[in-house]
């Protein structure tokens, strides 16, 4: 099993920054991509970004593109998402997620899940 835990969420100024970090443990594995995704109440969970395992591709959902970067540590098994210029609309819980091979792009593509962390852009 693969254990995903998320940290550096919080309340921020809309036009603030912060930056989530996602630390996998267990049974790690060596060709899989990690993301992002969010749900707002009342919202269906929705991808937000993600990366494979070398670093060298990334993905994004319009919504966060250009104020948004993920990136990861391999010797840490940690993905990060730098969060900047943020809106009242990124508000939701942010949940970190694994696949143990491929690309993540949506929900179906995940095989492990985070169990979440608030993000509220509040002015």
């Amino acid at each position: 099993q693969v254990q995903l835990v998320e940290s550096g969420g919080g309340l921020v100024q809309v036009g603030g920054s912060l930056r989530l970090s996602c630390a996998a443990s267990g049974r790690t594995f060596s060709n899989g991509a990690m993301g992002w995704f969010r749900q707002a109440p009342g919202k269906w969970r929705e991808f937000v970004g993600s990366i494979n395992w070398s670093g060298g591709r990334t993905y994004y959902a319009d919504s966060v593109k250009g104020r948004f970067t993920i990136s990861r540590d391999n010797s840490k098994n940690t993905v990060y998402l730098q969060m900047n210029s943020l809106k009242p609309e990124d508000t939701a819980v942010y949940y970190c997620a694994a696949d143990r091979d491929g690309s993540i792009r949506q929900l179906a593509d995940v095989d492990y899940w985070g169990q979440g962390t608030q993000v509220t852009a509040s002015s």
